[in-house]
């Protein structure tokens, strides 16, 4: 090979392994001004959809391989051992679509140690996190017809959410609400809404669910679910059923 040819080569090389290096990152993977690519020059041309909860675990101490496993390959040529991985987001948000931009820097061991956002309020994506899900007891099974007394289904339930529950850290209060069909007078319904809502509480409580930080009212007829015009009452009685309920909601997000 002649001494051109080397040194073409050798050039090459260097450009290869720099060409993924636009911010000056230190020994210890910071940057007091990152640069991030143009979006047009992705190797990736589409970005990706990424996984939220993935995002949430990239953390300082991060290897390349975790990397790779959470997030994928970078999406743009980074070159040979660069100190630098750039990747292309797209979100959907209540607001619409949002493509952002995430920056690693690395130290010199390769060792990821500061992240970055552009635009920077995409780092505020992370931060949004899901509501908790209602739970929803069953008037039918719960309670015995026109009871407020919980069924030993009723309790079993009960005893599952509150299981569920002590594994939410983020919980800052839990409202139960009685339901019932209309069926009935609006005073009789009102009160036994009302009964079976305390019931629940009190079986939350029981099971290790702090006693203040759980509310219980009930709406009686007031929120119903389904409309049912059935003239057979038996038949009537039987669409009204999902009406007929204890709802339990959590304040807080996970």
């Amino acid at each position: 090979m002649s001494t051109k040819l080397i040194g073409a080569v050798a050039l090459l090389s260097l450009a290869v392994a720099g060409c993924g290096t636009l911010s000056k990152v230190d020994a210890n993977g910071h940057s007091d001004s990152p640069v991030f690519p143009e979006v047009d020059k992705t190797t990736f041309h589409t970005g990706s959809y990424p996984n939220v909860d993935n995002l949430r675990q990239v953390q300082e101490g991060v290897t390349r391989d975790q990397l790779y496993d959470l997030l994928g390959r970078p999406h743009f040529s980074e070159g040979f051992r660069v100190r630098e991985w750039d990747y292309l987001f797209h979100f959907n948000t209540p607001q619409g679509l949002k493509t952002c931009q995430f920056k690693v820097l690395f130290d010199k061991d390769l060792i990821g140690r500061s992240f970055h956002w552009a635009p920077a309020e995409c780092a505020d994506i992370l931060k949004t996190k899901k509501p908790m899900k209602p739970f929803s007891l069953s008037g039918d099974v719960g309670f015995a017809f026109g009871s407020a007394v919980l069924t030993a289904a009723g309790q079993a339930t009960v005893r599952d959410i509150a299981g569920q529950l002590k594994q939410m850290p983020e919980v800052r209060g839990i409202t139960v609400s009685g339901h019932t069909d209309r069926i009935g007078d609006a005073a009789s319904n009102q009160r036994l809404s009302q009964q079976r809502a305390e019931a629940v509480r009190r079986a939350l409580a029981a099971e290790g669910i702090p006693a203040s930080s759980i509310q219980a009212q009930g709406f009686g007829k007031d929120r119903p679910v389904v409309q049912c015009d059935q003239q057979n009452r038996t038949d009537l009685i039987a669409c009204l059923a999902p009406n007929r309920r204890v709802d339990i909601d959590v304040q807080g997000q996970r």
